[in-house]
């Protein structure tokens, strides 16, 4: 697959992700009037597959490029605010995916090597003030994405996070202070997990496919944090409108890559009580792997029940849908945009699918509660 878009577009207007020629071809026929410029270019990058994105946020107080010899202070530093990893896989805008500090699924050295380079990137830059690095990880190797050396929309969160009002120091240093001056000398590393969430307005308009990629959708965020990892993402859905059940009907529905992570999902969802529906092809794959699930006809079978007559009777609970096809048009479409109708809960990347598992097993052990952001942080 490739990534295509217009150039000197924000937000990835027109941003996608095509997997053959005919797409190609599809988007160019749409896509070319995104950009005010006449005659823009196209852009087309490789699109890296199942990799985990990042963003870091750094503060530097290096002296700006141009300066004098010899300007920087002997104590010149660059310091990492956060790191967030992306729970949606690289691929989904950054504006649009749920994001963690810390990271919950990285190995340590990745982490670090991270955060090595991205303040290695500041210096090289700089940079004095914010930095955003965006990075995709895959198999153990780390791509850079994107750098912008200003503050980003993360750095919000990522002070409610830590504690430290990060944007405050910044200004602060762009003002001339030195970050030694100002008491910060360290990174900080929470002992909590907080959750970015993202919010949507799919429910304002009726009949849309709300499947997320590279052109940002959202139009709000909200966080949640907890102790545990699972119970921080749950409390993000709360937050986000998108609660987690407990029990009832699930409809599981993936397309081909996805197939080899279902079995672990679906049977997560079967341990903790939940009826899980499938199709033909899901249905046959799963009981290969010992999962017993109910089978429903497809919509275009013309058979009932299906998901649409399940979801307009108020029959599921949740729908895992991961899209091989995109459009309002479409069956898959038709099944999205019903379930924003009847506001049933949807989740559409295997990434998020495997978290949701686990948040809603904590959910169910009942041993969660509320807390203050001062609460998490007693001492400042």
């Amino acid at each position: 697959p490739v990534l295509v878009r217009p150039s000197f577009v924000l937000g990835g207007r027109a941003m996608e992700t095509v997997f053959d020629e005919a797409q190609l071809r599809h988007y160019m026929a749409i896509a070319i009037g995104a950009s005010d410029l006449a005659g823009q270019p196209i852009l087309v990058d490789k699109f890296l597959a199942e990799a985990t994105e990042c963003d870091i946020d750094v503060i530097a107080d290096f002296a700006p490029p141009g300066s004098a010899p010899g300007s920087d202070h002997a104590d010149c530093r660059a310091l990492v605010c956060g790191v967030l990893e992306h729970i949606e896989e690289a691929g989904i805008h950054s504006g649009d995916s749920a994001c963690t500090i810390p990271a919950y699924s990285l190995p340590p050295d990745v982490t670090e090597e991270l955060k090595d380079l991205s303040r290695k990137l500041a210096e090289a830059l700089r940079v004095r003030g914010l930095m955003n690095v965006q990075w995709a990880v895959k198999d153990g190797e780390v791509y850079v994405i994107e750098v912008n050396p200003r503050a980003s929309r993360t750095v919000p969160f990522v002070g409610k996070a830590t504690g430290v009002s990060w944007a405050r120091l910044a200004a602060k240093v762009m003002a001339g202070k030195q970050l030694a001056e100002l008491g910060v000398t360290d990174e900080v590393t929470p002992t909590h997990t907080s959750i970015k969430e993202s919010v949507f307005p799919f429910g304002k308009f009726p009949g849309v496919d709300v499947i997320l990629g590279p052109e940002m959708r959202s139009t709000g965020e909200c966080m949640g944090a907890d102790a545990d990892f699972p119970v921080a993402f749950a409390k993000a859905q709360m937050a986000a409108g998108a609660k987690l059940p407990l029990a009832g009907k699930v409809f599981l529905s993936v397309r081909q890559s996805d197939k080899a992570a279902l079995p672990d999902v679906a049977r997560g969802l079967v341990e903790q009580g939940f009826e899980v529906l499938t199709t033909r092809g899901t249905y046959d794959h799963l009981a290969r792997h010992g999962v017993a699930t109910t089978l429903v006809k497809k919509i275009q079978e013309g058979g009932r029940p299906n998901a649409l007559d399940l979801m307009k009777n108020g029959e599921l609970a949740l729908i895992i849908n991961t899209p091989t096809r995109k459009g309002a048009g479409t069956d898959e479409g038709k099944l999205r945009a019903t379930a924003v109708r009847n506001g049933v809960p949807m989740i559409t990347t295997m990434t998020a699918a495997r978290v949701a598992v686990r948040a809603t097993e904590a959910l169910r052990r009942g041993d969660w509660g509320v807390r203050s952001l001062q609460e998490y942080f007693p001492t400042r």
